[in-house]
């Protein structure tokens, strides 16, 4: 016989998770379809000058991403169509590549000059140089003695 030790410290499945696996094996247990969710997941990188974002983005094209930025507030918006049965010979057996949009927008930590936003796309990556706005900068104020 194995003896298992409990750790109370052990941490169970997030919430999220489990309730994820419970409705996915529900809606595929009858016969429904999955909803496939992506989350785009990004990296932020501050450096002395500027923000770097890289965003993963597989599967799209350069031409289906748009970048806005306003402010300090970024948004990242990709969309991809799924083909069509015509548009392919034979019949899927299994479908899981996303399609569709996802958009992803937030708040810079700091002031940005958005006007010179450079965005470069590789395998995939969706590469972000966001400078740093000018006022952002901090600016050594000199404390004098006070005349009397």
């Amino acid at each position: 016989m194995s003896m298992s030790v409990f750790d109370p410290m052990e941490s169970p499945l997030p919430l999220r998770d489990v309730m994820n696996r419970l409705i996915d094996s529900s809606f595929f247990g009858m016969g429904l379809p999955s909803f496939p969710t992506y989350r785009l997941p990004v990296d932020i990188l501050e450096t002395d000058t500027s923000y770097v974002v890289e965003a993963a983005l597989p599967g799209f094209k350069p031409e289906e991403v748009e970048v806005t930025a306003k402010g300090g507030v970024l948004t990242i918006h990709a969309a991809t169509k799924r083909e069509t049965k015509e548009e392919k010979a034979g019949n899927y057996v299994r479908r899981e590549r996303y399609a569709g949009e996802v958009t992803r927008t937030f708040e810079m930590p700091g002031s940005v000059d958005a006007d010179k936003v450079q965005a470069t796309y590789e395998h995939g990556v969706l590469t972000l140089t966001i400078p740093k706005s000018t006022a952002a900068s901090p600016k050594r104020i000199p404390v004098n003695p006070k005349a009397h």
